[in-house]
Formats: C-alpha cells, structure tokens, sequence
C-alpha cells in the first residue's frame, strides 16, 4: 500500500499565464444592453469543486449594460478603463492595476469605455 502525504493530495496550482485555454465569448442579454456591442469573453481557469467558486481571466469590449450580481465578485483590473454605477447614483472609474469587490445584490451598470481585461474571482 502507498501512503500518500497531505501535500501530494492537494491540486495543482491553477496559472493564469499565457497561453490561455480556448474561452467562452458572449454577450449580456439583449434587454441590458444599453449601448455599444460588448462582445465578452471568459477565460474560466477554475471551478471549486461544489461549483459555487470560479476564477479566471475576462475581457470585454466597449460598451454598457445592466447588470444583477447574485455573486460576489473580487475584480482587478489588467487593461483598459471600467465605469460601474450603482443603482444608488454611485459611480467609481477602475483603470489597470486597480482591484474592486461587487458584493453580493449590486445592481447597476457596467460600462466598458476602452476593452477591458480582469482577473476574476466570484463566489455564488
């Protein structure tokens, strides 16, 4: 019989570099696009194993849309300009470099001015 130790039971590392595995592209539903075509696409480099907790790399290209968050999500931001605006009248401008959390109930409106490339970590 082999014995396994803890370390040697635990996953990998999951990288987020280069070269990315084929990603998902979408859209936001057609009823919350609000102007432009923010053609999205998701790099999902990692799901728990209960489904509930993902991360990875996602890139979107001009424009806005609403958005519902049922998850919370922690953003930092690699490239390009982001502004989110509450439903509340709260408006914040995320460039490279700066790092946010959308709790949980956000509502609002994302709005991609120059494409935008994230890291991505949510939990549901």
């Amino acid at each position: 019989m082999t014995e396994v130790s803890p370390a040697a039971a635990l996953p990998l590392l999951v990288s987020f570099r280069a070269p990315l595995p084929a990603g998902e592209t979408y859209r936001p539903p057609a009823d919350r696009i609000v102007s432009g075509d923010p053609v999205q696409t998701a790099w999902n480099l990692f799901t728990s194993g209960d489904g509930r907790f993902h991360s990875g790399i996602w890139e979107s290209k001009p424009g806005k849309w609403r958005c519902i968050f049922t998850e919370s999500e922690f953003c930092q931001i690699l490239s390009g300009v982001l502004v989110v605006t509450g439903d509340d009248g709260q408006t914040a401008t995320y460039r490279a470099g700066d790092a946010f959390v959308s709790p949980a109930g956000f509502t609002g409106t994302w709005e991609v001015v120059e494409t935008v490339r994230k890291h991505y970590a949510y939990y549901e």
